[in-house]
């Protein structure tokens, strides 16, 4: 499975989010399973269970400090796939190269 996600706070002082976005990116850089974090998502890879299991702890980081948390999840469950993290966009630059 894969997931892309974020979770913003809200409420509180949301304005300056940098810091509690890096506090639930550090929960799945801690999980062990393979991540990646860019300007909108954090991306990780696993099994259901361990995969929701890091967002839950991902979100529950951020609702210790504020009132309430925006969750945005989308998922890609591909059972018998692995490492998809990486082979998917190595497929499209593939087709892009003309291979």
């Amino acid at each position: 499975m894969l997931v892309a996600f974020s979770v913003t706070p809200l409420g509180g002082e949301s304005e300056a989010v940098g810091a509690a976005v890096a506090e639930a990116v550090r929960v799945v850089r801690e999980s062990g399973l393979p991540n990646e974090t860019n300007a909108m998502h954090t991306l990780v890879e696993g099994e259901w269970d361990e995969v929701m299991a890091v967002v839950k702890r991902a979100t529950d980081v951020l609702l210790v400090r504020f009132p309430r948390v925006s969750l945005v999840l989308k998922a890609d469950v591909r059972p018998g796939h692995t490492e998809q993290l990486t082979a998917k966009v190595e497929r499209v630059e593939n087709h892009l190269k003309g291979e």
